[in-house]
């Protein structure tokens, strides 16, 4: 074999190390399939965060507006492909879906611009996404009152469906509550019956009676809750009953975490 014939096989071996090259990087690093309804990536269970407004008693405005940095400190936080969802617990006392749920597809400076356009991926993130957010907060943070706040079966409801299952990975609830539970399983009112302490129930009682209908559904869940302080509620919202929930989740198998956003500063 002459020195051009080796030349030859050198270039084409170069070639097709090239040609490999391109093919493996392409099908590495370019744009993942999204699905157009939820924009999460195709075939791919995306971590879930969901958050929870209790809105089963009035807030001021000032403690809206606190609200809604909330719900936008998740949203900016969120990686590419991770699944957001908004709730309330409504004036009836019932878990209520606002209608978004989405992953974030990223936003401009989150994509790769060898592959993806920065200013069409940002455009796309704030129509496909950030848009339908943002009309989901004009209602989400409007004060509303309830004659229930069954806080504790909400959330174990929640955990119950599909897109919260515990084959989800990444399960995290955002919870703005006062946590002032009002349901059959107890309540926290009705002062002149005693302080608190004296009037809830065991707490193996209380996470016996959530496993016999839920079962262990929030087991595994990450539980932030923003305490709403309620006047005249701080002393008792802040020692017995965070004592008391804290045993609570800690039974059902949630890893817990507590911020609080203190009456005073909604005066």
């Amino acid at each position: 074999m002459s020195g051009r014939d080796l030349l030859g096989i050198f270039n084409l071996l170069i070639v097709a190390g090239v040609v490999a090259a391109v093919s493996y990087f392409a099908l590495t690093l370019r744009p993942a399939e999204y699905d157009a309804e939820t924009l999460c990536i195709a075939g791919i269970v995306p971590p879930h965060r969901v958050v929870i407004i209790d809105k089963t008693d009035l807030y001021s405005q000032q403690q809206a507006a606190a609200i809604e940095r909330i719900i936008l400190t998740q949203r900016d936080t969120l990686a590419v492909g991770e699944r957001l969802s908004l709730f309330e617990l409504d004036e009836s006392g019932r878990l209520d879906d606002t209608n978004f749920s989405l992953c974030n597809p990223g936003s401009g400076d989150q994509v790769n611009p060898l592959y993806r356009n920065p200013d069409r991926i940002q455009a796309r993130y704030e129509s496909l996404f950030d848009a339908p957010l943002q009309q989901a907060l004009e209602d989400l943070v409007v004060p509303k009152d309830a004659p229930q706040s069954p806080i504790l079966e909400a959330l174990a409801e929640l955990a119950q469906e599909r897109s919260m299952a515990q084959t989800v990975p990444g399960r995290r609830i955002i919870l703005v509550s006062d946590m002032l539970q009002n349901s059959a399983i107890f309540s926290v009112y009705g002062r002149s019956r005693g302080v608190v302490s004296d009037r809830l129930p065991p707490v193996a009682d209380t996470v016996q009676a959530i496993r016999e209908e839920f079962g262990m559904a929030l087991a595994g869940v990450v539980l932030d809750i923003h305490l709403i302080e309620r006047p005249g509620w701080e002393t008792e919202q802040n020692g017995a009953l965070r004592t008391y929930w804290t045993q609570v989740f800690s039974q059902l198998g949630v890893a817990l975490s507590w911020q609080v956003l203190p009456a005073d500063t909604f005066s």
